[in-house]
């Protein structure tokens, strides 16, 4: 399954560097001028996860196939966005498919790249990212609720848009209708306001661990929870090293971690998700499913045969496998289990699906 993220914010502030840097490629041109990506990119990344290789090596799997997470780079924003002004509301559609927003905030001063505002101001930047949603969200809410539209929608849909259109014209905040509505009914309304955010302070090298007084002013404003920062240029000379300069350099500058996992575990969080596992002699295999799926949907997302024709599941956690070798030895200590329809499906779990097409 894997997610996509759609990396947002004005001119300059280094949406590009950061997708070249976590995609490890310049697919994405990163040059000092505005409006510089007109169409978006899309860069599809494998979620590292030690688990998995610990799993191929017990299977002695011919493949191992990571779970995937997609960027898209999005061109970037300017106040009268949604009217047309910049690159206009076209780039505003792409937002509309992905499944969160990585909202990128410029932290940093530089007289050698362009700022499109006189100064640095981290809320304000955001705000302006965030009226233009809202003001494209509010032009479209506003055709779908039109009496000739209103029959092409089902309640539930028409429901979120009214409530969402009281929420902007109110200027209130958005979060109620998550608590309201499931996140596959917000997303299927296709709203840019609704959908789950991260916010990426972009840095210096020198705030990359304890941060500046923008990151601090922003992060008094908006919290911590869901705010992260990574410094883009560094993450770009990160991903050109070799595994062991790279853990050295990291060293080096007291980095723990790289932006791309930072944000892979944040992302995670944001749309709880999880990762259950197939393993055998042919490969081994990451998934991505919601926390608290059951096991048909689980199954549905390796084949929708599997889904309708679902019997059991033979199940043992990632640490029984582990500890036990594999498959053979898990059933014969009776730490595989045969679970069914109603099984809650756990973060780390090596499943095998009997199914009857």
């Amino acid at each position: 399954m894997g997610f996509k993220c759609g990396i947002v914010g004005l001119p300059n502030v280094g949406k590009s560097t950061l997708f070249n840097a976590l995609t490890n490629s310049s697919k994405a041109q990163a040059e000092n001028f505005p409006f510089c990506t007109i169409d978006p990119n899309i860069g599809i990344v494998p979620v590292p996860d030690d688990r998995l290789d610990k799993l191929v090596s017990i299977s002695n799997s011919k493949k191992k196939i990571n779970t995937t997470i997609s960027f898209v780079d999005i061109a970037g924003l300017v106040k009268g966005a949604s009217k047309g002004e910049g690159l206009g509301n076209k780039f505003l559609s792409h937002i509309r498919e992905v499944d969160a927003i990585i909202h990128m905030i410029r932290c940093f001063d530089s007289n050698d790249i362009q700022n499109v505002n006189p100064d640095v101001n981290p809320i304000r930047d955001l705000e302006i990212i965030e009226t233009e949603m809202k003001l494209a969200d509010l032009e479209s809410i506003q055709k779908r609720l039109d009496k000739k539209n209103k029959k092409n929608s089902t309640k539930s849909e028409i429901n979120i848009l009214e409530s969402a259109l009281n929420c902007i014209n109110n200027d209130q905040n958005m979060e109620g209708l998550h608590k309201n509505y499931s996140k596959k009914e917000l997303h299927q309304t296709g709203l840019l306001s609704t959908k789950p955010k991260l916010y990426v302070c972009n840095v210096d090298e020198k705030s990359i661990t304890e941060g500046n007084n923008y990151t601090k002013l922003f992060i008094s404003k908006f919290g911590i929870k869901n705010t992260i920062l990574i410094s883009a240029e560094i993450e770009n000379q990160i991903n050109q090293l070799e595994n062991d300069e790279k853990i050295n350099y990291m060293k080096m500058i007291n980095l723990k971690e790289t932006g791309l996992n930072t944000l892979i575990k944040k992302g995670y969080e944001l749309l709880e998700l999880e990762t259950f596992f197939t393993s055998g002699p042919e490969e081994s295999r990451a998934w991505t499913v919601p926390i608290n799926c059951k096991a048909p949907y689980a199954a549905g997302t390796i084949h929708t045969d599997f889904e309708k024709g679902f019997i059991r599941a033979e199940t043992v956690s990632y640490e029984e496998f582990i500890k036990n070798n594999g498959w053979l030895n898990s059933k014969n200590n009776g730490k595989m289990r045969l679970e069914g329809k109603d099984y809650i499906v756990k973060d780390g779990d090596v499943l095998n699906f009997r199914f009857n097409t």
